[in-house]
């Protein structure tokens, strides 16, 4: 006996409210007896930590020891839907004991599914036991449980953070000493990305500044800066004299000051496959005649992935360099003290397909953000100074998977959205609720998060 799954039209790639139509195959070379037929589509997240106990002291009170390593799991069904494809339901009525005889060969067993836009993990309540009259709640879950967005197939830092969707088929044996055959089929996920914005032209910023150490530029020797040749001085002093005073001097300049911004879009959206919409731009803050060189450039996609199985959490962070330059030597064009690095180093650099789109679920949740480095020097004409100052700048940024939503759905969120317009459509409030909670302003919880170094206009 073996039982296997073959889906219809496969897809290398599935998202939300896709549909999975296949089949489960049972091959048979003799006789058996079935009871069901049990296809589930199932997503789990997965992770697993090591560290210390929660409890430094074990039994008795006696302080563990530091080799004392616990290893923690948590497990959360993210995706549940189970279907009987077999018996149907008028068999379920004429058969009283349940058991089916299937006769060699091979027996197909068609499936239907649609991925669900949300995942199905909730916080299941404590229950209540009753023990002599006594009711005693027993402890519950203390797992976070959240409900978003389905999360992307993830497999990453040696087993430590699975995300996976497959679908198991299970062919159910009457005896409970015979072992059911099941099989899983594992397809790649990725989520359906958010409504966009209305596009705008604001720009969200990281912006640094700096002044360059004063130069000066050589001038030749006055007479009043050499000295005459003293007759009590000895040949070799002579000299060594008569050159240090002859020794040019330098005339001082003004410093340099300039200002580095790296600007996203606002919000700051990243799409997968496609190249980062950045701008880097410099910006003279006074009148120096020095030119700025391009020496350096270092563009990086870094992710944090927080981890989470019970009371230990991990941090890990991944960066995916998309561009790295260096010994450039570019003098930059000056326009109005506005100098801006040309896009071509980066433009045609897409993310790779290993970046997975921002998401949050109940154990594993990732962010990104984006962090450039610009290497300068400064100089008059073509001479170069060997001052080379490094600016990283920091951006947090959101990654879609650039699956648009369907139209349909938008038109229903914006359904769900819009005000009813009748004189029953809002039940009226009383003075009270409607003065204790006065209309709150409008709030980024990206703003709120950003670092110091990141400002939005």
């Amino acid at each position: 006996m073996s039982i296997r799954i073959q889906l219809q039209d496969a897809r290398s790639v599935y998202t939300n409210l896709d549909f999975i139509r296949g089949k489960a195959i049972l091959s048979l070379t003799r006789a058996e007896d079935v009871t069901a037929v049990n296809v589930k589509l199932e997503g789990e997240s997965k992770s697993r930590l090591e560290g210390e106990p929660p409890d430094p002291y074990g039994f008795g009170g006696i302080r563990r020891r530091r080799e004392d390593i616990v290893t923690e799991t948590e497990v959360h069904k993210i995706l549940y839907r189970a279907v009987t494809v077999f018996p149907a339901t008028n068999l379920q009525s004429a058969k009283r004991d349940g058991v089916y005889t299937f006769q060699p060969g091979q027996h197909d067993f068609p499936f239907d599914f649609k991925l669900p836009f949300n995942n199905t993990c909730v916080d299941y309540q404590p229950a209540v036991v009753n023990i002599g009259g006594l009711q005693m709640q027993a402890p519950g879950n203390r797992d976070r449980h959240v409900k978003k967005t389905l999360p992307p197939t993830l497999h990453a830092f040696q087993d430590q953070a699975i995300i996976r969707y497959y679908i198991k088929a299970t062919v159910v044996r009457p005896a409970f000493y015979r072992e059911n055959y099941r099989t899983e089929y594992l397809f790649p996920f990725f989520p359906i990305e958010p409504p966009r914005p209305a596009p705008n032209r604001l720009e969200s910023y990281a912006r640094r500044q700096h002044q360059f150490a004063p130069v000066g530029q050589p001038s030749a020797p006055t007479k009043s800066s050499i000295k005459p040749p003293s007759i009590f001085r000895k040949g070799s002093q002579l000299a060594v004299g008569s050159n240090a005073s002859s020794t040019p001097t330098t005339a001082p300049l003004q410093v340099c000051n300039i200002c580095i911004d790296a600007r996203l879009p606002d919000p700051a959206i990243v799409t997968c496959n496609e190249p980062l919409p950045l701008r880097i731009i410099i910006t003279k803050l006074n009148d120096s005649p020095a030119s700025i060189y391009l020496q350096l450039l270092q563009i990086e996609l870094v992710a944090n992935t927080v981890v989470r199985a019970h009371h230990l959490v991990r941090e890990n962070l991944t960066s995916t360099v998309l561009t790295s330059k260096s010994n450039m030597r570019i003098r930059l064009s000056e326009i109005d003290k506005v100098m801006e690095i040309d896009k071509g180093w980066w433009k045609d650099i897409p993310l790779p397909n290993t970046v997975a789109p921002t998401f949050d679920t109940c154990n594993i949740s990732r962010t990104y953000f984006v962090l450039v480095k610009v290497g300068l020097t400064h100089g008059l004409g073509d001479q170069t100074f060997p001052e080379l100052t490094v600016h990283t700048l920091k951006m947090p940024v959101s990654v879609y998977s650039g699956i648009r939503p369907p139209q349909a759905l938008l038109q229903a969120m914006a359904d769900s959205r819009r005000p009813l317009v009748g004189p029953q459509a809002i039940p009226p409030k009383s003075p009270s609720k409607t003065s204790a909670y006065p209309p709150s302003s409008q709030f980024s919880p990206a703003a709120a998060a950003a670092p110091p170094d990141v400002a939005h206009p």
